[in-house]
């Protein structure tokens, strides 16, 4: 235990023992009621408790006194003490501004050295970086030195072959003489020979040209004829366009002979895509429509007349108040003019007694939507098959189809194939060694009024091996 921690505890004892010594004192004599220097016994108790704490207190600090030496120097001479502890304050301030000082000296030599380590570094490193550069130039002379060492033997073993073969070829010198004498007899000898040949050569090379030539006359004689056999095509195209029209007009003159009738019943006479906001425009599109389908029957009973407006079709007034109250909405609809009974080719018609119609109408829906099959026949064996029997099969394909079409609810009589794409099915049909199936498909979509234009689908094992496409 050190003497401070001793001398603590001893001065906490000495209080404890005093003070209660001190108040049994005071107590006892405030009970005895004793007076000193004639004060009332009260304030003697008070003044026996006073001398009591100043009791402890001397008796704590001589005990203290007597026991540390160090408490003794600093109580008794604390003046002394101080002014020299001032001393060494001010004398600690000064080493203190000579360190700083000293410090800041210091802190700008290693700035200096800092800076001229870093200027070392940088000579080390550039050093550095030349001594590993001559390193390895070293290595690459090295490595040169060995190649070329190695080169000088290889050469010196080649010297010593060479030097063998030239003596080998010496010998052999005189006996290729010998032969290069032959050889320039035999050379003689092949240069006529090639001259020979060079002239026959000559000679079929002119007959190469002229059969290039002639093979160049028959490919443009070719290309002209195959042109010409589309003009042909187009023309066959339209001699039958004018032989069907020929035709009718035949059939016609004929009926005007024979009396046949020119319009029957439930014979279209005019179809049309109306689309009307509000009663006036619907009017005045059922008027457009009865003008066409008019126009068709003066032409069909008076074939070849320049009277063609002429009112002859009659219908009632009701079916066209309910008409204008039907196509009013704005909405497209198809409507189609129809013959109510049969009416003769010359027949006189008047405006009270004309051509009964009526009209249909319908909205104008797709009925068949892009790339839809309308038609669609399995064919086996087609390449056996004839072009005329295989262009009949694509016909009544094509008759299916419209059928079809009719049946779905086109209105249109009439649909639009191309010759060239009739053409391509029956050539792709001939290169067929398997069954095929030929489909007919809408080319675009198809709605009420038509037209219903078609093209073809060739499918063979399950793959498609030609489609047409529809042109404007």
């Amino acid at each position: 235990m050190s003497l401070e921690f001793f001398l603590i505890l001893l001065v906490l004892a000495l209080g404890g023992a005093i003070a209660p010594l001190g108040d049994r004192i005071g107590t006892k004599v405030g009970k005895a009621r004793l007076s000193l220097f004639n004060l009332r016994p009260k304030k003697t108790a008070v003044l026996i408790t006073i001398l009591t704490g100043i009791v402890i207190s001397a008796s704590t600090m001589g005990l203290l006194l007597l026991v540390s030496r160090g408490i003794r120097d600093r109580l008794l001479n604390f003046d002394k003490i101080r002014r020299g502890f001032q001393r060494d304050v001010e004398t600690a301030q000064v080493e203190l501004e000579k360190a700083n000082t000293d410090k800041s000296k210091v802190e700008d030599q290693l700035q200096d050295f800092k800076l001229e380590r870093v200027r070392v570094q940088t000579q080390l490193n550039r050093i550095n970086q030349s001594l590993q550069g001559a390193v390895a130039r070293q290595q690459k002379t090295e490595a040169l030195r060995q190649r070329v060492e190695r080169q000088r033997n290889q050469i010196q073993s080649q010297l010593t072959q060479v030097s063998g073969q030239a003596l080998e070829l010496r010998s052999d010198i005189g006996r290729l003489e010998r032969d290069r004498q032959v050889l320039v007899q035999q050379r003689n000898q092949v240069a006529q020979q090639i001259a020979q040949r060079d002239r026959e050569i000559s000679r079929r090379n002119q007959l190469v040209q002229q059969r290039d030539q002639e093979i160049k006359n028959r490919d443009q004689v070719i290309n002209q004829r195959e042109q010409r056999l589309k003009e042909l095509e187009q023309q066959q195209v339209f001699l039958q366009t004018e032989l069907t029209q020929l035709a009718e007009i035949a059939q016609q003159s004929a009926q005007l002979r024979v009396g046949v009738p020119a319009i029957v019943r439930d014979q279209t006479l005019a179809l049309a895509v109306v689309q009307a906001q509000g009663p006036s425009q619907a009017r005045q599109a059922i008027d457009v429509v009865l003008g066409q389908a008019n126009r068709l029957a003066v032409q069909r009973i008076r074939p070849g007349s320049n009277v063609t407006d002429q009112q002859i079709i009659q219908i009632e007034r009701a079916e066209i108040d309910r008409l204008l109250s039907r196509i009013a909405d704005g909405s497209p609809y198809v409507m189609r003019v129809l013959a109510a009974a049969n009416y003769l080719l010359g027949e006189p018609l008047t405006e009270r007694r004309g051509v009964r119609v009526f009209i249909q109408v319908v909205p104008n829906r797709i009925i068949f939507s892009s790339n839809a099959i309308v038609s669609a026949q399995l064919i086996t064996n087609p390449a056996e098959r004839s072009s005329d029997e295989l262009q009949e099969w694509v016909t009544q394909l094509i008759n299916q189809a419209n059928f079809r079409a009719r049946q779905k609810g086109v209105w249109s009589n009439t649909s639009t194939v191309r010759f060239q794409s009739v053409e391509a099915v029956v050539t792709q049909l001939k290169q067929s060694t398997t069954s095929a199936e030929v489909r007919i498909v809408a080319a675009e979509d198809t709605f009420t009024a038509g037209p219903l234009k078609l093209e073809f689908v060739v499918v063979e094992a399950g793959e498609v091996t030609l489609r047409t496409e529809q042109r404007n």
